[in-house]
């Protein structure tokens, strides 16, 4: 058994990671790390989690607990998780970072499973990453092999749990309901991530991504737009997305009368994607669970790659709502 640490436990990424790795056949779930509700009962926050044993434990009760081959899950905010992952590396542990702090960084495995499995079974240092980039990536990214294309559009809407657990969350609902709200359309805090992934996968052309906030707990739909120069052979586009994704158990393309489907995937690790294409313009849509791909999830898929275990170990429970 593999104990697993999580701080910034209190978080809603958090609490489905926990969720996850109580069900774990070879996780042992060691200290629940939280600044905001140490010595609190897990289950007094999360009607998920309400039949489970846990407590939150202070802060850095992480640190003083885990040993070598130990894994941590940092949850919490990105000035945490840089303040806190190189030491908790240098006692011989293996981190999983589910902030934004080292997504940039080069030197750091970035943890899009079905695209980076080789570095991610070697890494002492995991990169989870974020879940618009996680939808977005996993629409765009087969496309390299048709070639070059001359702009990308990304119009995507995420449920409210995507914005974090904070007091003021009831009322974020209440205001978002009956409202569909575009934010962060100047420079989006995930967007320099998704471009560096695509960069990195030849596909360099100018990024319009506009996010949106949407009535559901949790949920995320991205439609992404790449117009080419030249008229594209269809057939040859969808192969391109079937051999990429012809290994990976998370993720489904459909075709037809089908379309990607938010409630098909919620509670889930997986992705459902649909290509069309209209002339030089390659249409994908891509639905995932925020809190499932989109963060806990792929950082249990994560796991499994890093241990050895097959992707699908532990996930596949279903959750309904958010807790």
């Amino acid at each position: 058994m593999t104990r697993v640490h999580v701080t910034g436990a209190a978080g809603y990424a958090a609490a489905e990671a926990i969720r996850l790795l109580h069900g774990h056949p070879h996780v042992e779930l060691g200290v629940l790390e939280s600044r905001s509700h140490a010595g609190e009962e897990v289950a007094d926050h999360f009607a998920l989690l309400r039949s489970t044993p846990y407590r939150f434990a202070p802060p850095g009760s992480v640190a003083a607990a885990v040993r070598p081959g130990d894994v941590v899950m940092t949850a919490g905010g990105d000035e945490e998780s840089r303040s806190i992952v190189p030491a908790l590396l240098a006692q011989g542990a293996r981190v999983i970072d589910l902030s934004a702090a080292y997504r940039t960084d080069d030197a750091v495995a970035y943890g899009l499973c079905e695209w980076h499995r080789d570095a991610v079974a070697g890494a002492q240092l995991v990169a989870n990453p974020g879940c618009y980039p996680t939808a977005t990536l996993l629409a765009l990214l087969p496309l390299a092999s048709a070639g070059a294309p001359r702009h990308v559009v990304v119009d995507a809407k995420s449920g409210i749990t995507g914005a974090g657990r904070k007091p003021a969350t009831g009322s974020l609902y209440a205001e978002v309901a009956g409202d569909i709200r575009a934010y962060g359309i100047e420079q989006h805090r995930h967007q320099p991530e998704i471009e560096r992934l695509l960069r990195s996968n030849a596909i360099d052309a100018p990024l319009v991504f506009t996010p949106h906030v949407v009535p559901l707990a949790r949920g995320m739909l991205a439609d992404s737009y790449a117009v080419f120069d030249g008229v594209l052979d269809e057939a040859h586009v969808r192969r391109a997305y079937q051999a990429a994704y012809a290994g990976s158990p998370f993720i489904r393309v459909v075709e037809g009368d089908r379309v990607p489907s938010v409630a098909a995937v919620t509670g889930t690790n997986d992705a459902e994607l649909r290509v069309d294409v209209r002339g030089n313009v390659v249409r994908v849509i891509c639905a995932i669970d925020n809190l499932g791909k989109g963060a806990a999830g792929q950082a249990v898929q994560n796991l499994n790659i890093m241990l050895g275990y097959p992707e699908e170990t532990g996930l596949h429970a279903r959750a309904i709502v958010a807790g």
